[in-house]
């Protein structure tokens, strides 16, 4: 799952951004406001969740929620904000924010907030994803095959999370490496291949069917249903 994280104040995006790689998540950092902007208004199809600050210096959050929200972004949007008053709740919400976490928190805070977020019908995100024998379950992060738990690890279960959620598309090599790793990682790179290795001899033993991933010469992979 790709979260983008802007937030101008570094000794807490750091960890927070740390501690979400920690459990599986891509993270992109971003701390000047009309980058966060221009990011989430241009690539808005590329992240499952935006963690937005507040009080950034140049444009604010919430100037940044309300334009991205009747630009038609839908992506779900948790305010960052060291401000707890009601009405500025409220103004959040109606905005167009999907949660709001006040400062301090806590990373597990964040991620239960997160996945709270992730588990409304509007985020069209469904809880627990399957293909054939195989599922996925986000919020527990466990992965089961036949019924039998698979242990994989943080990159291999973004990859399966990320595929699970395109079954059965050509996804480009450059759109895997951009939503699994981070938004400048190298789509030269021969990372991709030795994790999806990886994959198919953890999950790929579909002798009767065709493979579970298959490679797509010149494009990418595919996560065949």
């Amino acid at each position: 799952m790709r979260i983008l994280l802007a937030e101008d104040e570094v000794k807490l995006a750091e960890p927070l951004k740390k501690g979400l790689e920690l459990k599986g998540y891509t993270v992109d950092y971003l701390e000047d406001s009309e980058k966060a902007r221009t990011r989430i208004l241009l690539y808005r199809d590329e992240y499952d969740l935006i963690l937005l600050d507040l009080m950034m210096p140049g444009v604010d959050g919430a100037t940044i929620c309300k334009e991205a929200r009747e630009a038609g972004v839908t992506t779900p949007i948790i305010m960052l904000t060291a401000r707890g008053e009601t009405d500025m709740k409220v103004k959040l919400l109606n905005l167009g924010a999907d949660d709001y976490i006040v400062k301090p928190y806590s990373i597990e805070e964040v991620v239960a907030r997160m996945n709270a977020v992730l588990r409304r019908p509007e985020a069209a995100l469904p809880t627990i994803l399957s293909v054939r024998d195989i599922t996925l379950d986000p919020t527990k992060h466990t992965v089961t095959k036949g019924g039998k738990e698979v242990s994989l690890t943080l990159k291999e279960f973004s990859l399966l999370e990320f595929f699970l959620r395109h079954p059965n598309e050509a996804m480009k090599r450059e759109e895997v490496l951009d939503h699994v790793w981070s938004f400048d990682f190298p789509a030269f790179s021969n990372v991709l291949d030795v994790h999806m290795k990886n994959l198919r001899k953890k999950l790929d033993d579909y002798a009767d069917q065709d493979p579970l991933f298959e490679t797509i010469r010149g494009i990418g992979y595919r996560l065949n249903g």
